[in-house]
């Protein structure tokens, strides 16, 4: 090779080095990091009157494009009053997904309800408390529920974070006594629960409950029961929220067996209740029945196969949200939750 023509190459591969080693020196900017103290409203409280039972938790997913649960759902009634969290700008107030929705503005954060069918208009301000709207049919839960979000530009946040963030909250739950915490909860849970017997929350009419035992379901392992369906202080996420279902006591490994004939809708993984499996049982005594068992350690069976009362399905684990190894299978009837003791 020609001696100039050497030497600039040479010129330009220590260059492209020098600059290698430079972006490689140069300092990383830090990923965003807890919002400060500023970031806050100065007082902010639950959208819901009372303290909400909380029936699907905050679950963002790893990566911004995979699904998961980006806000909290908590336990309402169709027709019941829902009120902003804190003071701020009533920045839309629309349809969004075919779902009516309120967003109000707080500075840095934005709260979102739905599906709230809207009292207030965009560029109205609202005070902390103040009624914006009622909800409305549709949510995404198996029982009307409000959808409460929480957002920082596109970043998604645990929306519980606002009445436990702010100094002087009167809704701040730390600052009411566990048994009042549980009052209101056991109070929300009776009348949803009245509801859907009365065939209000339901979509295939009145749920039958009857006789435990009497409708040919069985337990879907062999252990006592550790815990109950109702209102209870969860274990891991340290507040009062619904208990959605019943535990069975059972060690890891431990056959779990299908409670009913029927077909498997889903099997999947959930932040919260670890690998999931969904039973459709079709109509059983008058009412569409589904279960789903929660935690396991796996699944023997596919979306789509059908099974047999008493089958094996999978194994007891303790994966999700979950202290030890247990089953916690939940009851579907008529498109609510009931209580799976009145079903076993």
């Amino acid at each position: 090779m020609h001696p100039p023509k050497l030497r600039l190459l040479l010129r330009l591969v220590v260059a492209v080095l020098a600059t290698a080693m430079a972006l490689t020196a140069a300092p990383v900017p830090a990923l965003a990091g807890p919002l400060s103290t500023t970031d806050w409203p100065s007082s902010a409280g639950w959208p819901l009157a009372g303290v909400p039972v909380v029936v699907s938790d905050f679950a963002p997913p790893p990566k911004d494009w995979q699904s998961g649960h980006r806000g909290t759902d908590l336990a309402a009634r169709v027709g019941q009053a829902v009120h902003s969290s804190a003071a701020g700008l009533v920045s839309f107030a629309g349809q969004v997904g075919g779902k009516p929705t309120v967003v109000i503005s707080h500075g840095r954060l934005r709260t979102t309800y739905q599906p709230v069918s809207a009292s207030v208009r965009k560029g109205e301000r609202v005070q902390m408390g103040q009624q914006i709207g009622r909800l409305t049919a549709g949510s995404h839960c198996l029982q009307a529920c409000l959808h409460w979000g929480l957002k920082q530009g596109e970043r998604y946040l645990d929306p519980t974070l606002l009445p436990t963030h702010t100094l002087g909250a009167s809704t701040d739950p730390r600052l009411v006594p566990q048994s009042a915490m549980a009052k209101a909860a056991a109070a929300e849970l009776a009348a949803s629960a009245a509801a859907s017997v009365a065939g209000a929350g339901g979509a295939g009419g009145a749920v039958v409950t009857g006789r435990a035992g009497s409708h040919g379901f069985v337990p879907p392992v062999r252990g006592p029961v550790t815990s109950k369906f109702g209102p209870r202080f969860h274990p891991v996420l340290k507040r009062w929220k619904l208990h959605d279902g019943t535990d069975y006591g059972a060690a890891c490994g431990t056959p779990i067996v299908a409670s009913y004939d029927g077909v498997v809708r889903q099997r999947y993984f959930n932040a919260g209740y670890g690998n999931r499996l969904i039973i459709d049982h079709g109509t059983v005594d008058g009412s569409r029945i589904a279960t789903a068992y929660n935690h396991a350690t796996g699944y023997s069976v596919t979306p789509g196969q059908k099974v047999r009362r008493g089958q094996v399905v999978g194994q007891v684990g303790t994966t999700g949200y979950s202290t030890g190894c247990h089953l916690h299978l939940m009851v579907w009837a008529n498109g609510s939750l009931i209580n799976p003791q009145t079903w076993m």
